[in-house]
């Protein structure tokens, strides 16, 4: 949909020879691959239909920050005044958090027999959901900061978030640091496909001390989220404490 060229390394999938608009039917066998399995190795279990409504309510998040992702910076019409952290937060929030850090563990939790609401009245999804959208979240404003300043071939893709005309925490952060000539070549050259550009654009980011802000960030939410983990997954409450750490971990200081 951006129109990338590589993704964990490889070329795009729409992209090979022979394949093109193919990919949008591809795609659709994929999701419906999900429930062809879930059928097929759950059906008989008692947590069936639960693991079918959350691959269907994550789907449906999914697509929602996606679409959100598109019709605030679509490539061909730049205008960085649709842009602002809170916009960037529900982009986050729905297009990655819910799928690569909520989903498995729900997932798990139900496979598991983990009730809704337990005896006490502790919701334990809420308690998952909780901390990990803010992992989620996380995650995503490392990829950002990776995109910019991760090095040449290290993601096993190439940073195009400049020229793409993305609404990342690099280009919100330092819109809310820059003076007003710094804003001007921001508005200037942002989301254009120019090397020439995207290095202006790269020059504002380095001069307003983004790496630095981005640091203090990760060391910020890396405490928060550690401390959340402490406070609300009590024990014998059905949820494990490591399987939360484990994420958070696995994670923090990533370089790629």
């Amino acid at each position: 949909m951006d129109q990338s060229h590589t993704r964990r390394g490889q070329p795009c999938w729409f992209r090979r020879a022979g394949v093109g608009n193919i990919a949008i039917n591809d795609s659709f066998m994929l999701e419906a691959a999900i429930y062809h399995l879930l059928k097929a190795y759950f059906r008989q279990d008692a947590c069936y239909v639960d693991l079918v409504d959350v691959f269907h309510e994550t789907t449906y998040q999914t697509e929602m920050g996606q679409l959100l992702d598109l019709i605030t910076a679509p490539e061909d019409s730049v205008d960085l005044d649709k842009f602002s952290m809170e916009k960037h937060g529900l982009i986050v929030r729905y297009k990655t958090a819910y799928y690569s850090f909520y989903l498995p563990v729900a997932l798990a939790m139900y496979f598991c027999g983990v009730p809704e609401t337990e005896g006490d009245g502790g919701k334990p999804y809420e308690v998952a959901k909780s901390i990990l959208i803010p992992v989620g979240e996380y995650f995503q404003i490392q990829d950002d900061f990776l995109d910019f300043a991760a090095e040449p071939g290290v993601l096993g893709k190439v940073g195009t978030d400049i020229v793409d005309n993305k609404c990342s925490w690099c280009i919100n952060t330092a819109l809310s640091l820059a003076n007003a000539s710094q804003r001007t070549i921001l508005y200037d050259n942002y989301g254009q496909k120019d090397a020439v550009k995207e290095a202006k654009v790269k020059e504002v980011f380095e001069a307003v001390g983004l790496r630095g802000v981005y640091a203090a960030y990760e060391e910020q939410v890396y405490v928060r989220i550690t401390c959340d983990i402490k406070e609300k997954v009590r024990s014998g409450s059905g949820l494990k404490r490591e399987v939360f750490t484990r994420f958070v971990e696995k994670i923090y200081r990533r370089r790629k």
